[in-house]
C-alpha cells in the first residue's frame, strides 16, 4: 500500500473534488493502473480506499479517546458475521454518497455499477450473523466503545447453485480479490493451543497446572472499521486468521518430500478455512470445537493484553470490559477465562471466578436442542484437556451450591449439571454459559418466557435476577435507507430524516395511511422495487415476473421448523385452483435460503420447491396466475433486492420454535404485510402494527405443547382437509416431478409419519389466512394503508433500541 502519510485535511475532505482527487490518486499510485489497464474492479477498490481514508482518521481517534478515557468496552463474541457489502454503508454513514456519485460521474463512471464488484462477506449462515452485523452498526452509532470478534473464514457460507432442482454447494472464495476494508494486524498475534496433557505441581502451597505437549496455532487479527452513522465514532470488527507456528520443515523439503514439508502449516491454517464444517462426521465436529476455542482464546488474550496496557493486573477486568456471548458457540470462553486468570495470571480460583461471572453475559438464540451445543466428554477432553478439568471444577462447586439451595432434590442436580450423564457423557455448553454469566437474555418476549419457564426453568428459579429479555432489532440504515431509497425518500419527504437514527419517529407516518397522495407514493415505490427485482430474476433465472402479481416471499435458512413446506403446498393448491379457472389474485411465490450441507430433509425441501416451480413455469395455461421461484444463493445483497419488493412476508414457523426472527422485521419495515404464527417477535410485530394489519394463523405455543402431549396424528390431519390431500397426493404421484413418483416421496412420508413441526396440523388455518390475504390485496388502497401502518409501527424494532437495552440492563455503559 502506498504511504499516504503526506495527506492533508483538504485531501481527506468530504466534497466532490477531494473525493475525485483521492480516487484518481489510488488508481494511479496505489493500484498502479493507467487508462489502458484499469478495470471496473479497480474502480471499486479505488473508491473503497478513498472512503476508507476518510474513516481512518476517525478510527484512530476513537481508539485513542477510548484508551485515554478508560471507557468500558463491549467485546462482542460471535462465530458468525453477515456484514455483506460495505462500500454503500460506509458512504451513507459518512454522508458522502452524493459527492462520491458525482465525483465518479465526472470521470464517466457509474457508482451504482462499481458497487456491484464488491463481494459479499458471507461469514454467517442466517439471522444470527446478520444480527451481529446490525448490532455492531448500532454500537458505533450510539457511541458505545466495542470490538466485534470472530473468525476470518477464507471460505464463507458456501455458494449455492441449483442443478436439476437440487442444491449444490460450491466454495465461496470471497477473498479471491484483495479486500480493501481490512487492515492486517501482525502485531496482534496470539498462541492458541490444543490437545496435549496437563501436569500439576505445588508452588508455595498452591497447586499449579501446566498444559504441555500441545499442538499450537497462531491467531492473527484482521480489522475492519465499523463507522457510526454521522458521528465520529469508528469501532472495529477483528476477525482471527489461523497461521502456522512454523512455515515449513526445511529439512523435509531438502530431502525432496515437498508435500510433507508444508503439511503442518496447511493443517494449522485449515482451522479458519471454512465456515461450519459438516458436523455429520467426527472430524467436522472436532473442527467446529477447535474453531470455537480458537477465536475465543485469541479474543480473551487480546482483551487482557489491551487491559494490561492500562492497568497492572486483570483483577478489575470486569470493570473495564464486558464480554457478550452471541449464542452458545462461544461458551467455552467461560472456561478459557478461568484458565487464563488462574494458570497464566496466578489468580486464586474464587477471585478469578468473581471476575469471570461479572465479565460475561449470554444471549440465547434458540430453543432447538441441536443448537444448544453439547460436546462428548471424550472429544472435549482430547481437544481441551485443561478446560475439561476446569469445567468439572466449576460443576462441582456449582452443584454444591444447588444442594445448599435445594437440599435432597437429586433430579434437579441431574437437570442442572454441566455434564449430562448417560451412555455418552456430554458437556452442556448452554449450562456453562448460564453459570458463568451475570445476565442471560432471550431475544423476544415469548422466547424469553420459554427460557425462564421451560428450557432453563431450574436456573431461572435459582437466579431469577439473571434472566431478562432484549427483543432483537435491525439497523434502519441498511434495511431501509440503503436498500429501499424509493420508500425512504418518500418517508423523508413526509417526516424528515430523524428516523434514520431514531426509528420510533416512524410513528409519525400513522396518519399518512389515510392520505390518498401518500398511499399513491407508497404504491409507486413498491412497484419500482418489484420491477427492480423482476429485472434481476429475469437476468438470473430467465423467469419473467409480473409486478402486478402478489409477491409472496419467504427468505430464510431452510429448516423444517421454519416450514417452507407451507407455502410450497399452498402453491400447489393455487395451481390446482388456477387450472380450474378459480384463482382470482395472480401470485408469485418467492423462496430463498440455504440448507446445511448435511441436512437431508432441508435439501429435499429445496428440491421440491424447484420442481414445483419448474412445473408451474411449464404450464402455459396458469403460469401468469401462479409461479413459484426459488432464488439461488441467498445473501445479504440479494436480500436487499427481495425485501423491498415483497408484498407478503411468510413468517410461519411452528409456535415456540423461532426465538425472534429478524427477517420478519426487515420485511415489515419495508412495507410487506405478514402472514404468520404467534411465534418469536411476530407477536410483538402484530401488536405494533395492529392486529388488523397482520394475518395471523395457527396454534399458539401452549396449544402446540398440548397437541404433542395428547399424541399428534399427522395422518388424521391429512385426512381432515381435502385440499391438503389433493396437493400432497399430486406431489406423491409425480405430477410435480415429471412423473417421477419416488422423487418427493420421502418428504410426503415424513409429513404423514412424524411431521415434527405440525405442518399438516396448521395448514387449514394457513390456507384460510391466505384467503384473507387475497381479499385484502384485491383492494389496493386498503392494502397500501395496512402496509403503511406496518412501517409506522416498526420503530421499536431498531437495533439501536435493542442495543440501548443491552447497554442499560446488562453492560452498564452510556449511549449517545
Amino acid at each position: 500500500m502506498t504511504d499516504r502519510s503526506y495527506l492533508t485535511a483538504s485531501d481527506l475532505a468530504m466534497d466532490r473534488a477531494a473525493i475525485e482527487r483521492s480516487f484518481a490518486s489510488h488508481v494511479e499510485y496505489t493500484l498502479a493502473k493507467d487508462e489502458y489497464s484499469v478495470t471496473p474492479r479497480d474502480f471499486y477498490r479505488a473508491i473503497a480506499l478513498s472512503v476508507r481514508d476518510r474513516i481512518a482518521d476517525r478510527w484512530n481517534k476513537t481508539q485513542q479517546r477510548v484508551f485515554r478515557d478508560a471507557d468500558r468496552r463491549v467485546y462482542y463474541l460471535s462465530l458468525e458475521y453477515l456484514i455483506g457489502r460495505l462500500l454503500e454503508d460506509a458512504m451513507l454513514s459518512l454522508g458522502v454518497t452524493g459527492d462520491a456519485k458525482a465525483a465518479l460521474a465526472d470521470l464517466g463512471i457509474d457508482l451504482a455499477e462499481v458497487t456491484q464488484y464488491e463481494d459479499d462477506a458471507g461469514l454467517g449462515n442466517g439471522g444470527l450473523g446478520r444480527l451481529a452485523a446490525c448490532f455492531l452498526d448500532s454500537m458505533a452509532t450510539l457511541g458505545i466503545p466495542s470490538v466485534g470478534y470472530g473468525i476470518r473464514y477464507e471460505y464463507g457460507i458456501f455458494r449455492q447453485s441449483i442443478v436439476d432442482g437440487a442444491q449444490v454447494e460450491q466454495p465461496d472464495n470471497w477473498l479471491r480479490y484483495p479486500n480493501p476494508w481490512e487492515i492486517v494486524r501482525p502485531e496482534r498475534l496470539y498462541m492458541v493451543r490444543f490437545g496435549g496433557r496437563v501436569e500439576t505441581h505445588h508452588e508455595k502451597d498452591r497447586l499449579v497446572f501446566q498444559w504441555v505437549d500441545t499442538d499450537n496455532v497462531m491467531a492473527m487479527g484482521y480489522d475492519t472499521p465499523v463507522p457510526g452513522y454521522r458521528n465520529d465514532m469508528v469501532n472495529s470488527l477483528r476477525l482471527w486468521s489461523a497461521k502456522a507456528t512454523h512455515e515449513f520443515d526445511i529439512g523435509t523439503f531438502n530431502r525432496g518430500d515437498y508435500v510433507a514439508s508444508v503439511h503442518d502449516k496447511t493443517a494449522s491454517e485449515n482451522l479458519a478455512r471454512v465456515l461450519y464444517p459438516n458436523d455429520q462426521v467426527v472430524q467436522g465436529r472436532e473442527l467446529r470445537l477447535r474453531q470455537e476455542y480458537f477465536f475465543v482464546s485469541a479474543t480473551l488474550q487480546d482483551a487482557i493484553h489491551r487491559h494490561l496496557e492500562r492497568w497492572p493486573d486483570p483483577t478489575n477486568l470486569h470493570e473495564a470490559a464486558v464480554f457478550q456471548l452471541n449464542d452458545t458457540h462461544p461458551a467455552v470462553a467461560v472456561a478459557e477465562m478461568m484458565r487464563l486468570l488462574v494458570d497464566d495470571h496466578g489468580m486464586g480460583w474464587d477471585a478469578a471466578w468473581a471476575v469471570t461471572t461479572r465479565a460475561f453475559a449470554y444471549t440465547n438464540h434458540t430453543v432447538l436442542p441441536e443448537a444448544l451445543e453439547q460436546w462428548p466428554v471424550w472429544l472435549f477432553g482430547r481437544v481441551l484437556p485443561r478446560h475439561l478439568q476446569i469445567v468439572y471444577e466449576i460443576n462441582r462447586r456449582f452443584l454444591d451450591e444447588v444442594r445448599t439451595r435445594f437440599p435432597g432434590d437429586e433430579a434437579r442436580l441431574a437437570r442442572m449439571s454441566l455434564i449430562e450423564e448417560g451412555p455418552e457423557q456430554r458437556v452442556r455448553m448452554a449450562h456453562l454459559a448460564i453459570v458463568g454469566s451475570s445476565h442471560v437474555n432471550g431475544v423476544s418476549a415469548l422466547h424469553s418466557r420459554i427460557l425462564r419457564e421451560r428450557l432453563f426453568h431450574d436456573f431461572a428459579e435459582m437466579w431469577p435476577h439473571k434472566f431478562g429479555n432484549q427483543t432483537n432489532g435491525i439497523t434502519p440504515r441498511r434495511w431501509l435507507r440503503k436498500c429501499n431509497p424509493a420508500l425512504s425518500d418518500l418517508i423523508i419527504a413526509r417526516i424528515g430524516e430523524g428516523w434514520i437514527k431514531q426509528l420510533p419517529q416512524l410513528s409519525q407516518l400513522g396518519p399518512a395511511a389515510e392520505d390518498p397522495g401518500f398511499r399513491a407514493g407508497f404504491r409507486a415505490a413498491k412497484r419500482a422495487n418489484k420491477e427492480r427485482l423482476a429485472a434481476h430474476v429475469l437476468k438470473a433465472s430467465k423467469v419473467r415476473l409480473d409486478p402486478d402479481a402478489l409477491f409472496d416471499v419467504q427468505v430464510k435458512r431452510i429448516h423444517e421448523y421454519k416450514r417452507q413446506l407451507l407455502p410450497i403446498l399452498h402453491a400447489v393448491h393455487l395451481h390446482q385452483l388456477a387450472s380450474q379457472g378459480e384463482l382470482r389474485v395472480p401470485r408469485v411465490v418467492l423462496i430463498a435460503g440455504k440448507a446445511a450441507p448435511g441436512y437431508d430433509m432441508a435439501k429435499r425441501i429445496i428440491l421440491l420447491a424447484n420442481d414445483v416451480g419448474a412445473t408451474l413455469e411449464r404450464d402455459t395455461r396458469t403460469r401468469d396466475s401462479i409461479r413459484l421461484v426459488f432464488l439461488p444463493n441467498y445473501s445479504v445483497s440479494l436480500a436487499e433486492l427481495v425485501i423491498p419488493a415483497a408484498d407478503l412476508s411468510e413468517q410461519v414457523s411452528t409456535a415456540g420454535t423461532e426465538a425472534s426472527g429478524t427477517g420478519n422485521m426487515k420485511l415489515s419495515l419495508n412495507g410487506a404485510l405478514t402472514i404468520g404464527t404467534l411465534d418469536g417477535a411476530n407477536i410483538e410485530i402484530r401488536e405494533a402494527a395492529g392486529p388488523e394489519n397482520f394475518f395471523v394463523f395457527g396454534m399458539t405455543d401452549d396449544q402446540v405443547e398440548a397437541r404433542r402431549r395428547e399424541g399428534y396424528d399427522p395422518h388424521a390431519a391429512y385426512r381432515a382437509d381435502r385440499a391438503l390431500q389433493d396437493a400432497m397426493d399430486a406431489i406423491a404421484s409425480g405430477a410435480y416431478s415429471n412423473g417421477d413418483s419416488g422423487r418427493h416421496r420421502p418428504v410426503i412420508d415424513a409429513l404423514l409419519s412424524r411431521d415434527p413441526f405440525l405442518v399438516l396440523a396448521d395448514y387449514p388455518a394457513y390456507a384460510a389466512a391466505q384467503l384473507e390475504v387475497e381479499a385484502a390485496y384485491r383492494a389496493p388502497e386498503r392494502w397500501a394503508a395496512m402496509a403503511i401502518r406496518n412501517v409506522a409501527g416498526m420503530g421499536r424494532f431498531s437495533s439501536d433500541e435493542t442495543i440501548s437495552g443491552y447497554a442499560r440492563d446488562i453492560w452498564r455503559v452510556p449511549v449517545e
